[in-house]
């Protein structure tokens, strides 16, 4: 992976996290928190979109196809339990 291809990664991801975040939580999870959520995001979106034949081919289609990811990886990460509640 070359500087450049990291340094789009690191955008989109940011940017696809943000998005997330402002459609389900009507705010962003910070820098680091975007940036996490929003590259895993575009691999789970690439890889779900690719198994139904959809490749991204231009900027505007991975930042589409990262947010679709994003909102997947926070959909899946709802189910996990956060902790017991105190009585």
């Amino acid at each position: 992976m070359s500087f450049e291809q990291l340094c789009i990664l690191l955008v989109v991801g940011g940017l696809a996290g943000w998005l997330a975040g402002l459609i389900l939580h009507r705010r962003g999870f910070g820098l680091v928190g975007n940036l996490v959520i929003g590259v895993i995001g575009s691999f789970l979106g690439r890889f779900a979109l690719g198994v139904v034949g959809f490749h991204a081919a231009s900027t505007l289609a991975q930042v589409i196809t990262a947010v679709l990811g994003a909102l997947l990886l926070l959909w899946l990460l709802s189910f996990i339990p956060r902790g017991r509640k105190k009585k």
